[in-house]
This record gives C-alpha cells, sequence and structure tokens, in this order.
C-alpha cells in the first residue's frame, strides 16, 4: 500500500451526474479488463500502453443515443478508467477510490467485494495522481486538492484543454492518418495512428447505436456518421459530430472558439439552403444538452467573438446562433462566454445583455481590448498568438491548440499571512507550516514594512513549493501517459514526433490559483492603519483578539469591520489590494520563468473552494470571524462593498491584467434594475471594460429569492447563479456556500 492514501474528494461536485448506464456486473468487468490490460502492458512504452488500455473503454462505455438527440456521443465515466481531469473521472490512469468503495457496496457476493479490494490495493501504487501526490505532499505545508487544512494544495491534472478542432474538421479523419502516417516512425506516432483507428470503430458503434435508438432524423445521422469516418466534414452538422466525437475521446471538457471551427460550415449551409437556421438551431440545442449531460461544474466551455477570427461574418452568424440558444435553455453547461472588441457588433452586445439581463448568468463577457495585449505580455507571446486566449475553468486562459496551462497548485495568502504572524504556526490547528522560514515574533517588527516584508519572505517559500509542485506534476503525468488524442491535436506535437507532456506541446505554462487575496490586502490595511499609522492598537493586541476569535473583543471587530474596504474605490486601500496582487503576480510569474515554462501565472479565481478553506482558515484582521468563508476571487468580501455598483467596478478594474492569467469578477443586479436601467448599465459596463476591467460575471436574481430559495429549495428547482468563474442550480449548492452568495451586495438601484 502507497504511504500517502488519496482517498477522498477530489473536486469539487456540484450537478448531480447521470448515473451509469451499464449494469453492475458489466461495470465490474470492464475495470478488470482495464486493469489487466494496464498490467499486461505495464513495462511497454506509455503510448502503446495507454492505447491498450483505451482500447478497453472504448466505444464499450459510450451511452445510448437519447430520442431528442441530433448529434451522436454520451459517455459514462467509472471510478476505474483513462482521463484528462478530475471533473470526469481523473488524470491518466486513474482510479477515484471513494467512488470504487461507493461502487463496492453496491455488490452482492464476497468475491465481487474481494475483486474490488484487489483493484483498489493494485490502483494505490498505479493512480497516477497517486504517484505524484507520493512524492509532493507532506504533513505541514502541502496538502492534496481538496485538503483545506493546508495553506498550500496542489494536484496533477490536464485541465483546460482547447483542442485544435479547426485543423480537425479542415482535415477530417483522412486528412490527420495522412499528417501523422508521414511522420517517421516512433511509439507516440504508431500510438496515435491506432488512436484515430480507435476513432473509427467508436464512429462504427455510434451507427449502430443510432440505428438501434428512436431518433427523429436517424437517417442523416447515420448517413454523416458514415461520411465523417472516410471523408472530411462538408456540412455544418458533419462538422459538429465529427468535433463531439473527437471531444469525448480526447476526455477534454472544455471546447473553445467553436465559432471559428464551425461557422464557416454554418454560413455555407445556410447560405447554399443545405440548412435551415430552425434546424441549426436544433443541432446546437442538442450539443448544449450533451455538454450539460456531462455535468463538469465548471467546465463545458463554448467561446465565441473577439480578435483574431478570419471570417468574422460566420463567426459572427455562429454567435448569433449560440446567443439564441443561450438564452432559451438556461443550463449551467456550456460556460457559454462571449468575447468582445471595438469591432464587435451592436446587435450581438444586445443580445448578449438580454440573455443576461433575463436570468441565463451566461454569457460571461471578456474584454478583448485588455486581455489580448495582456496576455500577450504575460505568456510572453505575439499577440497574434495571444488573440487565441482562451478562457476555461474558473477563469484560467490557455492557447488554443498550442498550449497547456492547467492551474495544478493553489495558495490560500489569508492562511499564509496568519502563519508569518505567529512564527509559523497555523492558529487554526496550531500546526507549524513555515518550513525552514525563520519568523520574528511580530512584536519585533518596528514599521509596516518589516512586518510587510516577513510576509512576503513566508510567501516567496510557498512560491517556489508551488512551482515545484507545478513542474512535477508534469514530469509525472509524462511518466506514466501520452495523452494520445489530446496530443494529436495540439500544436506541435505530430511534426515533434512527441507527446504532449514529453516536448511536444508549443507552449508548456501553467497557472497557480489564489485565494483569501481581498481579506488578506484589507487585513494588512487594518494592520497598517490601526497599529503603524495611527498607533491606535499594538500589533499584539490584534492578533491576540483574532486568535480568540473575538471572544470578548467585539467593539475591535466592529471597528475592523467598519474600516475602509476594498471594493468601494477607495484610494488607498485599493492601492493595498493592487500592491498585493502584483508582488504575488509577479513572483509567480518570475519563478515560471526561472524554472523554464513558457507561463506559470496566477488566477484570481474560486469555485466553492472560498467557502471550503475559510472553513479550515482562521479569524483574520479585516473583521472576518474564524470558518467564515472568504472573499471571492477578485470580489470584495460579502457585505463590504458598500457604495453602489460604479464603485466596486472601479476597485476591480484596478489590477493590471498583464500580471495574471485570468480573474473573475461577479456582481449581483436585480431584474428590475437590468431592464429599467438598461442604459445606464450598459454605460456602467461600457466605462469599467474602457478603464481596464478584464471579464465580468453577472447573476440576476429578485431581492429575497435567494433567502426563500433556501428555505424553500422546492419551489426554485431551475434558479442559477453565478458561484465564481462557474454557474450553479443555487438549490444543489451547499448551505455554506449559499450563504457565501447570500453575502454578496445585491445591487436593485445606483
Amino acid at each position: 500500500m502507497s504511504h500517502v492514501n488519496i482517498d477522498g474528494e477530489q473536486n469539487v461536485e456540484v450537478s448531480r451526474k447521470i448515473p451509469c448506464e451499464k449494469s453492475i456486473e458489466e461495470q465490474l468487468n470492464i475495470m478488470i479488463a482495464y486493469t489487466n490490460a494496464y498490467k499486461t502492458h505495464l513495462h511497454n512504452d506509455k503510448a502503446h500502453r495507454e492505447l491498450a488500455c483505451l482500447k478497453v473503454i472504448y466505444p464499450r462505455l459510450f451511452r445510448s443515443i437519447e430520442p431528442d438527440d441530433r448529434i451522436a456521443g454520451r459517455l459514462d465515466f467509472l471510478p476505474i478508467g483513462f482521463g484528462s481531469v478530475t471533473s470526469l473521472g481523473g488524470v491518466g490512469h486513474y482510479c477515484v477510490f471513494h467512488k470504487l468503495r461507493a461502487f463496492k457496496a453496491q455488490l452482492q457476493t464476497e468475491q465481487d467485494k474481494a475483486i474490488v479490494d484487489q483493484l483498489y490495493d493494485f490502483w494505490q501504487d498505479h493512480d497516477v495522481k497517486t504517484i505524484y501526490c507520493q512524492d509532493i505532499l507532506n504533513d505541514t505545508t502541502t496538502g492534496r486538492f481538496i485538503d483545506c487544512t493546508y495553506p498550500f494544495m496542489a494536484t496533477a491534472r490536464l485541465s483546460g484543454m482547447m483542442l485544435n478542432y479547426e485543423k480537425l474538421v479542415n482535415l477530417g479523419l483522412p486528412g490527420l492518418f495522412a499528417e501523422i502516417q508521414k511522420q517517421e516512425a516512433n511509439d507516440f506516432i504508431d500510438a496515435s495512428i491506432g488512436a484515430l483507428h480507435l476513432l473509427e470503430d467508436v464512429i462504427d458503434d455510434q451507427i449502430e447505436k443510432v440505428k438501434q435508438s428512436k431518433v427523429k432524423d436517424q437517417k442523416r445521422m447515420i448517413n454523416d456518421l458514415i461520411y465523417i469516418k472516410d471523408h472530411k466534414p462538408k456540412t455544418f452538422h458533419q462538422a459538429l459530430q465529427l468535433f463531439w466525437l473527437y471531444a469525448l475521446c480526447a476526455g477534454c471538457i472544455n471546447y473553445g472558439r467553436l465559432d471559428i471551427v464551425l461557422g464557416p460550415f454554418l454560413q455555407q449551409d445556410l447560405d447554399n439552403g443545405t440548412i435551415t437556421w430552425q434546424e441549426a438551431y436544433e443541432d446546437m440545442h442538442s450539443l448544449w444538452t450533451l455538454i450539460e449531460n456531462r455535468r463538469t461544474t465548471v467546465n463545458g466551455r463554448i467561446i465565441v467573438g473577439g480578435k483574431g477570427r478570419k471570417n468574422v461574418k460566420a463567426c459572427d452568424t455562429f454567435t448569433r446562433l449560440c446567443l439564441e440558444v443561450c438564452r432559451n435553455t438556461r443550463y449551467v453547461e456550456p460556460q457559454f462566454t462571449l468575447r468582445f472588441d471595438k469591432n464587435t457588433p451592436q446587435d450581438i452586445l444586445d443580445m448578449a445583455y438580454d440573455c443576461i439581463a433575463d436570468g441565463a448568468t451566461y454569457p460571461t463577457l471578456y474584454n478583448d481590448e485588455i486581455n489580448v495585449p495582456a496576455v500577450a505580455y504575460a505568456m510572453r507571446l505575439d499577440e497574434t498568438i495571444a488573440e487565441q486566449y482562451v478562457p476555461f475553468g474558473c477563469g484560467e486562459y490557455v492557447i488554443q491548440g498550442k498550449s497547456v496551462g492547467t492551474p495544478n497548485t493553489l495558495l490560500n495568502l489569508l492562511k499564509i499571512l496568519q502563519i508569518s504572524m505567529n512564527q509559523g504556526i497555523d492558529p487554526m490547528d496550531h500546526t507549524y507550516k513555515a518550513g525552514p522560514v525563520q519568523l520574528k515574533p511580530i512584536h519585533e517588527l518596528k514599521t509596516f514594512d518589516a512586518f510587510y516584508d516577513q510576509y512576503k519572505k513566508l510567501l516567496d517559500y510557498y512560491f517556489d513549493l508551488s512551482i515545484e509542485a507545478q513542474v512535477h506534476s508534469y514530469t509525472i503525468m509524462n511518466q506514466e501517459v501520452s495523452f494520445l488524442f489530446p496530443s494529436i491535436l495540439m500544436d506541435d506535437c505530430i511534426q515533434r514526433r512527441k507527446a504532449l507532456l514529453d516536448g511536444g506541446v508549443e507552449i508548456l505554462g501553467g497557472t497557480n490559483e489564489t485565494y483569501g487575496n481581498i481579506n488578506t490586502s484589507d487585513a494588512l490595511y487594518a494592520i497598517k492603519t490601526l497599529v503603524y499609522d495611527q498607533k491606535k492598537y499594538t500589533i499584539d493586541q490584534l492578533n491576540e483578539a483574532a486568535l480568540h476569535n473575538f471572544e470578548g473583543k467585539e467593539s475591535l471587530r466592529k471597528e475592523l469591520v467598519n474600516l475602509p474596504k476594498y471594493g468601494n474605490d477607495i484610494k488607498d486601500v485599493d492601492e493595498m489590494a493592487n500592491d498585493l496582487y502584483e508582488y504575488v503576480a509577479k513572483g509567480i510569474r518570475n519563478r515560471g520563468i526561472q524554472a523554464g515554462l513558457g507561463y506559470y501565472l496566477i488566477v484570481i479565481s474560486n469555485n466553492q473552494t472560498n467557502t471550503d478553506w475559510g472553513h479550515q482558515t482562521a479569524a483574520s484582521l479585516d473583521g472576518r470571524k474564524a470558518g467564515v468563508y472568504m472573499n471571492p476571487a477578485n470580489n470584495p468580501q460579502g457585505g463590504a462593498a458598500k457604495s453602489g455598483p460604479t464603485a466596486v467596478l472601479n476597485s476591480l478594474s484596478l489590477f493590471d491584467a498583464k500580471y495574471h492569467g485570468g480573474s473573475v469578477q461577479n456582481i449581483k443586479f436585480t431584474p428590475k434594475m437590468m431592464h429599467k436601467d438598461a442604459d445606464k448599465i450598459k454605460a456602467l459596463w461600457h466605462t469599467y471594460f474602457k478603464k481596464g476591467g478584464c471579464q465580468l460575471m453577472v447573476t440576476v436574481v429578485d431581492h429575497g429569492t435567494l433567502e426563500d430559495a433556501q428555505t424553500h429549495p422546492e419551489k426554485y428547482p431551475d434558479l442559477i447563479v453565478r458561484v465564481a468563474g462557474y454557474s450553479a442550480i443555487f438549490v444543489n449548492l451547499g448551505k455554506d456556500v449559499q450563504d457565501e452568495l447570500l453575502s454578496r451586495t445585491l445591487y436593485e438601484s445606483f
């Protein structure tokens, strides 16, 4: 057995998964067969081992076609298998141990239960994430995602893969075969050819499943599946079908700039009468449903609009189609995203506004006038390449088809501040977590600069841990797997004859998720003001009050709460937030450059980790009590923004986007305000984006609705809210996450 057991939740799961279609017996047989294939090829080249294992699960894991499907492709997932991310299964050859234990509880015979125990024990030593954790995790500083007792969490995953689907639909399978076969053979090239043959088997399987289904347009689906097996797509539906099946086999759960991929096919078909607008709408609605049914919580990104599109007319036609589907569908996935710039047609902006105003929570808005030059600087790229940036997950950026940017490291800036104030001891669990860093008692720090410098010293140590963990995640994943399907559609793996993480991908980058940023800067402002500027309290007095969770010190806590806070357009407070932001962002970025990565950048995001990590974080000197959620992403702590929407957006626009790899801005308005004051809100957003705002996510909800939904969830089964980089059904969230959402200011007037 391994010395580190990573049994337990490994990602946030909000959406309820659709149960596996296979019987318990068949599921067990598939997992046994997968494990045996792995064992048989244990000492073979990793690419051939991967291919042998993929042949066990594909096409066997594909589900039946649903009657309303207009494109084929639904997948089941098991506790053992192959994948890219923990949102669906796991990374590489994976075992999700707590789900395997839950599966065991469904078995009837002791013999079958014993087999599952054997599988569990075997994968304890061979699950890719477990192998990584043996090297990185320890008892003090570094925990696995999502173990929030630590200041730093690390994981192995390949999140945010946005493949070059434009290449796929333009070449088709025959073109891909030709491109790969002209390369000098090696294990990776040979296995890549085998992977495409496996995709052909998947297409054959889908043809049979469509024949057995009750779909309305059976003939078209069958004919197009037959066609794309041997030809490059020539219609919108064929391109859509090929893209979707490839994405499923690749295990990729974000899809990128589909207007570039599918727009030209759509425009061509509309122009020549091959398809009607209504038929195209129904095809896209089917894709929306299939993505929603995967239920990956924070993923399913479809991006449209913005700079760097060749056939703008066709792309805009596709964008309008997606906006229409978005407004009518109201799913939490796909994470539909609109990039815009000064050339975006007004009717598209108006359609986007209407979607948001009607409560869809989509599209999320990304400002290319800011983001393109920022990405170029942050990732050290030409702006032409930077124009192909795409956000994924909770807001991280990658370059479609060219870069890996998975967030395999996470930092709790607030917990690190508390550790720095207590000579390395985390006041939440009284454990030493400062490693070799020598920290002075805080009463010896006679100036704020000295206090701040000590905090920065500990931050530097955690930055070093972060880059080491990020780089090592790639080393271990590459040691174990080739990620064949993603590699084939990532520049420049085929030409280099190397797998994705083996030197194949053009840009190997990464991101570090940071949490508690604003709680920390507000706490630093309070310390500077009350201790070093006004000299009203000693630093020990403030620290002791926080260590005792402000018990008996309510007047002091009230004073802390009432101090100026970020989110109110107050110069000194916002400057403190920006100073901390730039120190962290530049420190992480520089370490990425020094380590030889294309980029390594912070992303200021949250899923519900700001809440979960808050539960394990002691009271802080912004007035927050122990165990309370931390601020969401780049936004103020709940209840702190008291000066109206203009002020909060002014604060949000302050951070220079060129230092980060993604940032989340959430804001809530009432429907009445969105409709009655539409012109004012559009002007507000225009000013925010012009001043440097890079992104905006909007929840539109009536005053009191969320409170009522907590009390009467049965009345609100479809109430969608923005959590952070993603949306969710409000009543599916835990009460603690609901409380954090309720704490955010709801604007009902200017």
